[in-house]
């Protein structure tokens, strides 16, 4: 997994709305690349004692987009946006996950949650999440900080799946 060379430097004259987004999109790109070229079997090895897997990783920040830029910005329960209560039940997998479904739905619950921020501002309050409210400012920074420690997970996670193959 590996960011482009330049994407930094690409938003550095940007407002910094356009700078977050592009962050927070390019570790989304990067959490999906962590899949690709594997087997179904490789994505949902398991290789620590927790219920993370590559797969599961992906499948978990869907979820993390749901709750930060649906919940949080709709007021809508994650009963009625179709997701668990405990994030820890968003790693799991079903026999219907697949490397194509996962990445497929990972990538167009970002799309939605792109939609569903572009008319904010960085200061706007969002009042749907159990914490109560927020700044989006704070909500991007928080999504960013989770998906650069789940990229840390995959790159290491994706490493040992690829040496087994030696």
């Amino acid at each position: 997994m590996t960011f482009p060379q330049t994407f930094a430097q690409d938003v550095i004259a940007q407002p910094s709305k356009a700078q977050i987004e592009s962050f927070v999109d390019e570790h989304r790109a990067a959490l999906r690349q962590s899949l690709e070229g594997l087997g179904e079997a490789e994505a949902r090895r398991s290789l620590v004692p927790s219920a993370t897997t590559l797969l599961g990783l992906v499948k978990h920040a869907t979820y993390v987009e749901k709750v930060w830029f649906d919940q949080a910005v709709t007021g809508r329960s994650r009963a009625e946006i179709g997701i668990p209560e405990d994030s820890s039940e968003s790693f799991l997998l079903t026999d219907a996950d697949t490397v194509e479904s996962v990445t497929r739905a990972h990538a167009e619950t970002c799309e939605l949650s792109r939609r569903a921020t572009a008319p904010l501002g960085l200061e706007d309050v969002l009042t749907g999440h159990r914490l109560g409210a927020l700044p989006l400012r704070w909500v991007y920074l928080h999504v960013l900080r989770e998906l650069a420690q789940h990229c840390g997970h995959a790159d290491i996670l994706r490493e040992q799946v690829l040496a087994e193959r030696r």
